[in-house]
């Protein structure tokens, strides 16, 4: 299955893994929470057009691996913003482990993935290096 984004100039193939925690990594996502947060995440994905190619919900944290449009951080607060609304008025008993509006913990991590390695990008770079040329420098002029 070929997740290639064409968009009227650009052709891209990029996938981004992400993962955020609740807040004090508390088990909360579990039983009817959990179903329901998968829900509300899948439900924000296809409102913000964006593809899920992979996901898991665990009981303190999740991982969506997707092709993103938009940058990552819009993304992330917005799928951590409308799962927190939502939760806390369908769960009332989240209110009790967590008061004020808080239940994911602040900031989260992602990392690019792909089927190309830094080994393969830097000997396509250095494809263009001139046979003659001694700079040893990282950033290559071309002739």
């Amino acid at each position: 299955m070929d997740f290639q984004r064409v968009n009227g100039h650009t052709v891209s193939r990029l996938t981004v893994h992400i993962v955020w925690a609740t807040k004090y990594r508390y088990a909360v996502l579990q039983g009817d929470i959990k179903t329901r947060c998968r829900t509300i995440l899948v439900q924000n994905c296809e409102a913000e057009g964006v593809q899920i190619l992979k996901g898991v919900v665990l009981k303190d944290h999740m991982h969506i691996k997707y092709r993103p449009y938009q940058d990552v951080s819009t993304l992330v607060k917005l799928m951590k913003g409308r799962s927190l609304r939502k939760l806390q008025i369908e769960f009332p008993e989240l209110k009790k482990r967590y008061w004020g509006r808080h239940f994911w913990a602040i900031g989260f991590g992602c990392w690019s993935t792909g089927n190309i390695t830094d080994e393969m990008v830097n000997q396509y770079l250095e494809h263009h290096r001139s046979p003659n040329e001694s700079n040893n420098d990282n950033f290559i002029i071309e002739d």
